[in-house]
């Protein structure tokens, strides 16, 4: 359903995003995970036509987004990370202007509004504005406005942005729905509890590049049975060498500063004597330590030498 090849765009010098390919089928949620500004919302942006790419090929539903645009757009739910709402226009009208606009008229149009409206639990609040609701209630009414005419491909950027838990599982839930009616979704995020749940398949992207891509099983058999450990302290030029000279098993050290000292290391606990030792041995001290086991985040460190949310 959907299909992203070379995609690639540019803004003057900057190149936001570099080659990205993607493939999602029906039925399936696509995850792309990255930090802020590694070319997410730009991506999302040139599939669902908002700006030209500067190279590559993006097809929906089988139609090229720039050569066929009207048919392509047709198949598309936008649910974009800026709220897309009329805050002077109470919820149902909000709704029924979305409806419209993808050709939805009449006892359709009315009954699939009501549909949604209970469907994002706002049925209550129909009347009301939106500059009246929480933030939770204004993600949640831009979720049925991206959805509202059934779209075949629904783009979903960063849709739990600044909501509290209740509103984050319930948009889960209506994620996973949209899903199980036979959508194709493509869903962005700089959470990685947020696509180890609902992802089926994922790329992680860094400076408008993939880095990595597959099931959640398959990235995370990337890392082995590594952990990643950081300790915080005092670190002297030279410590992460010195650390690293211990020989302990597959011991890699991913950053370091004088204030912090990233690595990744198999059993990782039962070498922490040897390590504190390295670095005292070479002037340093240990403050505080973190060990974490391997997930997406710990791999999007192994891969980038930085952390997900940075």
């Amino acid at each position: 359903m959907l299909k992203v090849e070379k995609l690639s765009k540019q803004y003057g010098e900057v190149l936001a995003v570099n080659g990205v390919s993607i493939a999602a089928g029906e039925g399936k949620i696509f995850g792309l995970l990255g930090p802020n500004g590694a070319g997410k919302s730009t991506t999302i942006n040139c599939i669902s036509g908002l700006m030209p790419p500067t190279s590559g090929h993006i097809a929906v539903g089988g139609f090229d987004i720039v050569k066929d645009g009207k048919k392509a757009k047709s198949a598309l739910g936008v649910v974009p990370q800026e709220l897309a709402l009329y805050e002077d226009l109470p919820a149902i009208e909000n709704l029924t202007y979305w409806g419209k606009a993808y050709g939805l008229r009449g006892l359709e149009l009315r009954s699939r509004v009501d549909d949604v409206l209970g469907y994002i639990g706002l049925a209550d609040r129909a009347r009301d504005l939106p500059k009246t609701f929480s933030g939770g209630m204004k993600r949640r009414l831009n979720f049925g406005c991206g959805i509202v005419h059934k779209p075949k491909v629904l783009l979903l950027d960063e849709p739990t942005v600044g909501v509290d838990p209740q509103s984050r599982q319930r948009l889960f839930e209506m994620v996973e729905a949209e899903r199980d009616a036979g959508a194709c979704v493509l869903y962005t995020t700089h959470y990685m509890e947020e696509a180890e749940r609902l992802c089926d398949s994922l790329a992680i992207i860094d400076h408008g590049k993939i880095i990595a891509d597959g099931t959640v099983a398959e990235l995370k058999a990337q890392l082995g049975a590594r952990d990643v450990l950081q300790l915080t302290g005092a670190f002297p030029s030279g410590t992460g060498a010195a650390v690293a000279a211990r020989d302990i098993n597959e011991l890699e050290i991913l950053t370091e500063d004088e204030g912090v000292l990233t690595m990744t290391l198999s059993s990782a606990s039962q070498y922490l004597p040897a390590i504190f030792d390295a670095v005292t041995d070479n002037g340093g001290s240990v403050t505080e330590t973190s060990l974490r086991s391997p997930n997406l985040e710990t791999l999007f460190l192994l891969l980038t030498g930085k952390e997900l949310r940075e």
